[in-house]
């Protein structure tokens, strides 16, 4: 009896011993959790302040300019041997800055051909200016080449869309990274400056048999000039707000498991406090009774 009673004892005691330890550990656990907090804020409002104060990076803006050059008067070449008319519009171009050419043709007969020509070369693709083209890519997909022609199996309306480089710094702005806004402007006028030559743009439509009257021609050229430039800049409140929330989920990844940890060690400490206080009170109840008994 006396053994399992000291038995008892030594093993409250162990108990006591490791609570003491858990309960020694658990506030150095919460200031390596504190500090690293503080430590990610200071970083997050550093990396914001540095982000906002010192950019390196320039928005740049370019002066669309479209020009339409409607069906001028084309010229008609019929190849008797092979009963076929066709016909050629010629037109020059502004190779400033140009971009984008596209030429639309409206009321061509069946299986008719229409070509685009410019002998310094340009790119294209039949999905090119199509809305509905899924996981495209000009730069990946267009091809570059001085004719670009189409057959228009049911006559009608068809389009030929081209331009001059697949380079998208050169349409529609950008961004360039520079230590200062004049080195920034010199980078984004030498990506967005550029001479098209030749400029000639010739456009030829083959139809079967002799025809009297020719389809009509649209010519739509795009220039885009260097228009203006400006630091990149961040609204500081919506990146304080960011930083908060990034703050807030480092926090609940770190916090939220430790904490669990240290309640659930709480609550084991607490379960065998209470054994322990009941392992004492069995046996100073065993002692007193074996105190009667003598």
């Amino acid at each position: 009896m006396k053994i399992s009673l000291n038995a008892s004892v030594i093993e409250g005691e162990n108990i006591g011993t490791i609570m003491q330890k858990a309960l020694a550990q658990n506030p150095n656990l919460l200031r390596t959790l504190l500090g690293l907090s503080f430590t990610l804020i200071f970083l997050l409002g550093y990396a914001v302040y540095g982000a906002t104060i010192s950019p390196s990076y320039y928005l740049y803006t370019t002066d669309t300019e479209s020009t339409v050059i409607e069906t001028a008067d084309p010229v008609k070449l019929y190849d008797e041997d092979e009963n076929v008319t066709n016909w050629r519009w010629t037109f020059t171009a502004d190779g400033d800055n140009l971009t984008w050419v596209n030429v639309t043709a409206g009321d061509l007969s069946r299986n008719s051909v229409m070509k685009l020509t410019n002998s310094a070369g340009l790119y294209s693709h039949t999905k090119l200016g199509d809305p509905d083209a899924e996981e495209f890519s000009c730069a990946d997909s267009c091809y570059f080449n001085k004719t670009h022609e189409l057959i228009s199996d049911d006559g009608g309306e068809e389009a030929i869309i081209s331009m001059t480089t697949t380079d998208p710094g050169r349409r529609n702005n950008g961004t360039v990274y520079a230590n200062s806004l004049g080195e920034a402007e010199d980078k984004a006028r030498e990506i967005v400056e550029y001479f098209h030559s030749p400029t000639i743009i010739i456009v030829d439509v083959i139809e079967e048999g002799d025809r009297s009257t020719a389809p009509s021609i649209v010519l739509e050229t795009v220039n885009e000039d260097f228009d203006d430039i400006a630091v990149f800049s961040v609204d500081a409140g919506t990146e304080f707000l960011w930083a908060v929330a990034a703050v807030v989920g480092c926090f609940s990844m770190i916090l939220i498991p430790s904490f669990t940890v240290y309640f659930a060690a709480r609550a084991k400490e607490r379960k065998n406090e209470l054994k322990l206080q009941k392992a004492e009170q069995e046996v100073d109840e065993t002692v007193e009774h074996s105190e009667d008994a003598n």
